[in-house]
């Protein structure tokens, strides 16, 4: 077991005695899909299951999912189910390292284009790849691509 699903094993643990029932319903979601990804990769004959960069990029995912849900909840007029989604975003974030902020992401784009040489918009996969690999479950992967793709495209 990796340091970040043992974490996650431990909050559980403590959520069911503290009888927090949003933190404890959240966390067995994400061991979940955890399980579901790691009988996957055995499938592709990772022995081990999913990895750690793995795990921060579904814990991302996870959060994404619950913030396209939160504007539809908002639009159809359900702020109690946009609430509790947000109450499960709180949760999945303290799994995950500390965010890059705008200025940071375009200082980590801009070196990994510089480092790489990257110099159009047919270099934007390796850019991302690398990004994924440096930063995996500290930024937004959807706004860094628009911020490469605008490094890129000299905008």
């Amino acid at each position: 077991m990796s340091g970040l699903r043992d974490t996650i094993s431990q909050s559980l643990k403590e959520a069911l005695r503290g009888k927090d029932a949003l933190a404890t319903r959240t966390l067995r979601l994400i061991l979940a899909a955890i399980k579901d990804r790691d009988i996957a990769a055995r499938g592709k004959g990772q022995t081990d299951g999913i990895g750690e960069e793995e795990l921060l990029l579904m814990l991302q995912t996870m959060i994404k999912q619950r913030r396209e849900s939160i504007t539809m909840y908002e639009q159809g007029g359900r702020l109690e189910l946009a609430d509790r989604e947000q109450g499960e975003i709180d949760v999945i974030e303290r799994f995950l390292p500390k965010q890059l902020g705008e200025s940071e992401m375009k200082t980590a784009i801009g070196a990994i284009i510089g480092e790489s040489g990257a110099s159009g918009l047919k270099d934007m996969g390796n850019v991302m790849a690398e990004l994924r690999a440096r930063y995996a479950g500290q930024m937004d992967f959807g706004k860094a691509a628009g911020l490469v793709k605008a490094s890129l495209s000299g905008g």
